[in-house]
C-alpha cells in the first residue's frame, strides 16, 4: 500500500524553545528528531512515501527551515503546512515571499496553535477571517488545531469561509481517555457538513491513556470519522514523534491499517494516500 504520512513534525530543542513541550510527562520528547530519523522510521515496513511536515510553533524562521529540509529531503518531505501570523496586514506578500525560499513549492498549508489562545474565539475573529481568506488567496490549506474549548469556534469559521480548505488535525482531539464521545462526535458531524473541511486520522494514541491504550478504544473514534467525512475526505498522520509518548511510528500505522480493515481498497488508498496527495496539492 502507498502511504503518504500527512502530519508528522520535526524539532530540536537546542535550537529554539517549545512551550508546549514543558512538563515531566514530555521529557523523552525534549531531543532533536531529524530528517534522518525520519527516513528511518519512514523506511520501515509497509514503507512511507511521502510526508507532510507540520509546524510546531509560532515562528516564521522554523518554517523557513522546514522549507529548507523538504527541499533537501529527495522527494520525502512532500509538503510543509508552516506558520505566519493571519492577522498580519502583510500576510500576503509574507506568503508570496516564502514560495520564493529554497523549498518554497512545497509550502501547501499553515497552521496556528488555536488550542493554546485563551480566547476560545479565536478562530472566528474577523482579522483572523481575513488572514484564513488570505491563505486561500494563495492556494493554501489551513490546518485546524483545536480542543474542546474551541470546536464552536472551528464548526463557525469553517461554516463563514467556504472558499477556505479546512483540515482537522487529529479529529479535533476527541476524549478517548475518558470515553466521552457525544460532544465531540456532534462536532464532528456538523464539521463534515462543509464540503471544505477534511479530517486527519492523526493523533489518537496520544488523547488516549499512553500506558495502557488498545485499538477498541479508539475504534469508535475512527469509525465515526469515517462514516461522517468519507474516505475521501480523510487523512492518516503519524503525528510522529508525539505518538512516541504512546505507541512508535510503526505501531500507529499498524494501528491506522487496523482501523480501516473494513474499507475497500479504494477507499484505505484515499485514508493512506490519495486524500492528502488531493488536498494539499502534493506532487
Amino acid at each position: 500500500m502507498s502511504i503518504v504520512d500527512a502530519h508528522h513534525h520535526l524539532w530540536d530543542p537546542a535550537r529554539r524553545d517549545y512551550p508546549w513541550m514543558a512538563g515531566d510527562a514530555l521529557a523523552p520528547l525534549r531531543r532533536p528528531f531529524t530528517l534522518d530519523d525520519l527516513r528511518r522510521e519512514a523506511a520501515r515496513p509497509p514503507g512511507v512515501r511521502a510526508t507532510v511536515l507540520v509546524q510546531t510553533v509560532s515562528s516564521a524562521e522554523e518554517t523557513e527551515e522546514f522549507l529548507a529540509v523538504a527541499d533537501a529531503s529527495g522527494g520525502l518531505v512532500a509538503g510543509v503546512v508552516g506558520w505566519a501570523a493571519l492577522t498580519d496586514p502583510a500576510l500576503g506578500e509574507r506568503l508570496a515571499r516564502l514560495r520564493t525560499l529554497p523549498g518554497g513549492d512545497r509550502l501547501v498549508g499553515l497552521r496556528h496553535q488555536a488550542e493554546d489562545e485563551p480566547d476560545p474565539g479565536w478562530l472566528v475573529r474577523s482579522d483572523v477571517r481575513r488572514g484564513l481568506a488570505t491563505v486561500a488567496e494563495a492556494g493554501l490549506v489551513y490546518d485546524l488545531l483545536v480542543r474542546p474549548p474551541q470546536w464552536a469556534a472551528a464548526v463557525e469559521v469553517t461554516g463563514s469561509l467556504p472558499e477556505v480548505p479546512f483540515v482537522l488535525d487529529h479529529a479535533g482531539k476527541p476524549p478517548v481517555a475518558s470515553g466521552e464521545f457525544g460532544p465531540w462526535a456532534a462536532m464532528i458531524s456538523r464539521l463534515a457538513e462543509r464540503p471544505n473541511v477534511s479530517c486527519k486520522l492523526s493523533g489518537l494514541v496520544t488523547e488516549a491513556d499512553w500506558t495502557s491504550w488498545r485499538v477498541a478504544e479508539v475504534r469508535p473514534y475512527a469509525e465515526h470519522v469515517l462514516s461522517c467525512f468519507g474516505p475521501e475526505r480523510v487523512m492518516f498522520g503519524s503525528d510522529w514523534p508525539v505518538c512516541e509518548l504512546a505507541a512508535s511510528y510503526g505501531q500507529v500505522t499498524a494501528t491506522a491499517a487496523d482501523l480501516t480493515d473494513a474499507l475497500t481498497p479504494t477507499e484505505r488508498e484515499a485514508v493512506f494516500a490519495t486524500t492528502a496527495t488531493t488536498v494539499y496539492g502534493l506532487r
